[in-house]
């Protein structure tokens, strides 16, 4: 998709992390055993064929850059395009913009060197396996100005209430996006737009002294411009809090839901490991578990995520919950409802039990 480059937008992210995000940004949190949540972004980018993608990223990106290197597992480490990171420029004095406005001014050149004529801009809140290239050939053909990718959630959560609703005629066509509770239609902060017009926005809204693109450049100027609305359909969710990103790792232990977000047509791709293949001890007992490779179970594990590098001890129970990389659990520990970041070293004969509404958590490299 020569015509169309890739921005993921962190700068205004809804998240409430807490411990989760003390050493890193919300697109670096780990997901679903062996991925992060910028994996399935940048993924649903590279699978519709989009060579050039940049990232917009302020704060505690150590982890990001760590993950992301030079794009290699997303085949963006190439002459031409490519991966590319954007932080914010704070050495302009003539500079007056604010809030992601000052990632569009100091980059401008960025954007003016790419030879693509619209931009396809995402955050990485919203876990999907999409292929873009419909929703862009729709665009093209509604000679649309703007396409909002939606989503229609059947029963609505707390973790969708900071999300935009879509309000559309029959036809499509953008009439209102509000913040409705009661419209099920969510916007999944995935859009289409033509390049110069965002440009063009850009230097109105920091001439006005904005502070939010997508507010006061897309949302406020409804009525001027043409805005068309693309179903999203297959598996969706958002997860922009510790209880949301709970819920929906756990959801992936079905079996369905599982299959429709990575047996889809496309792979969800991410960074390699070098990790050997799980090794199950003699007490080992694993049921309805997702177990990333690397892991060493001597204990008991049910219904829980383990990522890689994991050493559950023997004698140790690990009940409905999520253990990140490297974490380490000594003999006649039991664990139910917790999220261990990662390198945690549970010490011997621990009990920790939290909730499925409020599962406890415990910061990275703790011991307890």
């Amino acid at each position: 998709m020569e015509k169309m480059m890739g921005l993921i937008n962190l700068d205004h992210e809804h998240h409430v992390f807490n411990e989760l995000a003390y050493f890193r940004n919300n697109a670096s949190l780990p997901f679903a055993g062996r991925y992060r949540l910028i994996d399935f972004a940048l993924s649903n980018m590279v699978n519709s064929n989009i060579q050039e993608v940049a990232v917009f990223v302020r704060h505690k990106y150590r982890s990001l850059l760590d993950h992301i290197g030079t794009g290699e597992n997303w085949e963006l480490d190439r002459r031409n395009g490519g991966m590319f990171i954007l932080p914010p420029d704070w050495n302009d004095p003539s500079d007056r913009s604010k809030g992601d406005l000052r990632f569009f001014h100091n980059n401008r050149d960025y954007f003016h060197r790419s030879k693509s004529q619209y931009v396809l801009v995402s955050g990485s809140q919203f876990i999907s396996n999409a292929d873009y290239k419909e929703a862009f050939e729709y665009h093209l053909e509604r000679n649309a100005d703007v396409t909002l990718i939606s989503a229609d959630v059947e029963d609505v959560q707390p973790e969708h209430y900071p999300y935009f609703r879509v309000e559309a005629d029959d036809s499509g066509w953008v009439n209102n996006i509000t913040n409705d509770q009661k419209n099920s239609e969510l916007f999944t902060g995935v859009y289409i737009i033509n390049k110069d017009l965002l440009m063009d926005l850009v230097d109105e809204c920091i001439a006005y002294n904005k502070d939010n693109f997508f507010v006061y450049g897309i949302k406020e100027k409804l009525s001027d411009l043409k805005i068309q609305k693309y179903d999203h359909k297959g598996y969706s969710a958002f997860v922009n809090t510790i209880e949301s990103f709970y819920k929906q790792n756990m959801k992936l232990l079905e079996e369905e839901n599982y299959r429709d977000l990575f047996f889809n047509k496309n792979l969800v791709r991410t960074k390699n490991s070098s990790n050997p293949p799980v090794k199950y001890c003699e007490h080992a007992v694993v049921n309805h578990s997702l177990v990333a490779n690397g892991c060493v179970i001597d204990g008991n594990v049910e219904g829980s995520i383990l990522f890689r590098g994991v050493n559950i001890k023997p004698g140790a129970t690990v009940k409905n919950s999520i253990i990140m990389q490297r974490c380490t659990i000594e003999e006649g520990v039991y664990l139910e409802n917790v999220i261990l970041d990662k390198d945690v070293h549970v010490s011997k004969d621990q009990k920790i039990i939290g909730s499925k509404e409020k599962p406890y958590v415990v910061a990275k490299r703790q011991v307890i």
